[in-house]
């Protein structure tokens, strides 16, 4: 059975998008027919033109910065006048000891992880609400619920992010705007192979898990912003139980 999406007409917010999952879910609701507007501190990679019928565009926004998410949704819908659905993917992924962790970088790591997903929940629920339509997904980790060495701050940022992303589901559920969390597993982004360098623990993941693109991600969430998704406070898993050597 194949699948197909239409987002003609309708406008998608990605937090992170510039790259890997992000980008592969901007391009893939744009070729559906849908404006995609992508935030992210850093610049598009260049590409050729999409052959889609809708655009991505892009914002050059840290998620961090509260004021700076506000100011970029409220001319999003100045200009659009609706917000449709929501990808809450910007992230970093530092590594390093808890004993010689750095204050700054576990404060970074909240603020954007964390932080920047309930700023931008917060931007976009207004408009959604009062159209009594809307959806709303936010990547979580295997490492919420494994712990990895070195990715404390990460982990743990992920794992407040099941309890929000539930709990925001239970808040709006009467005004029919879907909030869904998504396990993407291993996947091969920029910032996988910053965390994963060349070597042991990126063999690893090979053996084990596996390791997927973007695009594998894509058709998972497209379905989960379509209206063929009815659930809310639901978890989408493609990540494999980690498996230890």
């Amino acid at each position: 059975m194949k699948a197909g999406f239409d987002a003609t007409g309708e406008v998608l917010l990605v937090t992170g998008g510039a790259s890997g999952i992000g980008a592969a879910a901007a391009r893939a609701y744009a070729a559906a027919g849908g404006t995609a507007v992508v935030l992210d501190t850093a610049a598009p990679p260049a590409r050729p033109p999409l052959p889609d019928r809708g655009g991505v565009e892009h914002h050059r926004v840290d998620v961090a910065d509260r004021d700076a998410v506000f100011a970029c949704v409220a001319d999003v819908l100045g200009r659009h006048g609706r917000i449709d659905g929501l990808i809450a993917g910007a992230a970093v992924q530092p590594r390093g000891d808890v004993v010689a962790m750095d204050p700054g970088e576990w404060r970074r790591t909240l603020a954007v992880n964390l932080d920047g997903v309930v700023w931008a929940c917060q931007a976009v629920l207004p408009s959604m609400i009062g159209r009594r339509s809307g959806a709303i997904l936010v990547f979580s980790s295997g490492l919420a619920h494994a712990g990895r060495a070195q990715a404390s701050a990460y982990a743990a940022s992920k794992g407040a992010l099941i309890s929000f992303t539930r709990s925001l589901a239970a808040e709006v559920a009467a005004h029919r705007v879907r909030v869904n969390i998504v396990f993407p597993g291993v996947i091969d982004t920029p910032q996988f192979r910053r965390a994963n360098p060349e070597g042991g623990e990126r063999e690893h993941w090979a053996r084990t898990t596996g390791i997927g693109t973007p695009d594998d991600v894509a058709g998972p969430l497209m379905f989960l912003l379509s209206d063929a998704a009815t659930m809310t406070g639901s978890q989408l898993s493609r990540d494999r139980a980690l498996v230890k050597e």
